[in-house]
């Protein structure tokens, strides 16, 4: 093994892109993150810097390089786990809202504001700086492109 060489987990996900395909494939993470303790997660991976993410395809089982800003959303294949690792995710408040992107997609499900009380409304959680967040739905755990959401409107519980 070189030793240059950076052991990674595989993710499995489903990424929509602009062009409005969606590719199945797999993420790569590190055993260690950057930004806080713990194993790398997809979201640090699409936060981190802009530009290009190595994605394996399930199809053809060939690495591609996507473009970050052209990644509307990720949804996580396997265990909803990840958005639980974060700190605060059990005291954070839970919004229930819908999306509407760009693209016409409309997704419902739960978002987590962790703000200090006061300011953990649903328009502080749309002014947050960190570009992909989780939606947390029936149906799985996606990552959301905040650049790609026209509309965000809190439902009833």
């Amino acid at each position: 093994m070189s030793q240059f060489r950076v052991e990674k987990q595989r993710a499995e996900a489903e990424v929509t892109l602009s062009s409005g395909e969606s590719r199945r494939g797999c993420f790569f993470l590190s055993s260690s993150s950057a930004v806080h303790a713990g194993p790398e997660r997809v979201k640090d991976v699409l936060n981190f810097e802009p530009g290009f993410i190595p994605f394996e395809t399930a199809d053809s089982a060939r690495m591609v390089f996507v473009n970050r800003e052209q990644v509307v959303s990720v949804r996580l294949i396997g265990p909803r786990e990840e958005p639980k690792r974060d700190s605060g995710y059990d005291v954070a408040v839970a919004r229930n809202v819908e999306m509407r992107l760009s693209n016409r997609m409309v997704l419902r499900g739960v978002v987590r504001c962790y703000c200090p009380a006061g300011h953990d409304r649903l328009s502080d959680y749309a002014r947050q700086t960190e570009s992909f967040r989780y939606l947390e739905t029936a149906g799985g755990t996606l990552i959301v492109n905040s650049a790609y959401i026209v509309e965000l409107s809190e439902m009833p519980s």
